[in-house]
């Protein structure tokens, strides 16, 4: 694990990039920037046991949570939280890039 604070230097490029890989470099944290062209999309799946949280640099799209599709307009200037356990797709509806950070991180699940 990381002994203390560290910076990772964002790629200008229109590509996936890891920023946090979980363990050993964070205590489960895992981090990364994703870039979908205009009418790309994340794909569905779920936060499992894990509560996310998507900052949005550049575009225009749309989230899809829960069992029920929920939609709900993202997009440069917006922060997404999406709890555990939630399904969830993002889709760039817009004619430029969408640009996102992600952040994972485990949550301890009580009974």
């Amino acid at each position: 694990m990381s002994e203390g604070p560290f910076t990772v230097d964002l790629i200008d490029a229109p590509e996936y990039q890891q920023l946090l890989e979980g363990a050993p470099q964070t205590r489960g944290m895992r981090s990364g920037r994703v870039y979908l062209q205009p009418g790309a999309e994340c794909g569905r799946h779920s936060t499992r046991a894990h509560e996310e949280i998507l900052v949005f640099l550049a575009g225009q799209g749309i989230a899809q949570t829960g069992a029920d599709n929920q939609s709900v307009a993202v997009g440069h200037g917006k922060v997404l939280y999406i709890p555990p356990h939630t399904d969830h797709n993002i889709i760039n509806d817009g004619s430029d890039p969408l640009v996102y950070i992600y952040c994972v991180a485990p949550v301890a699940e009580t009974s």
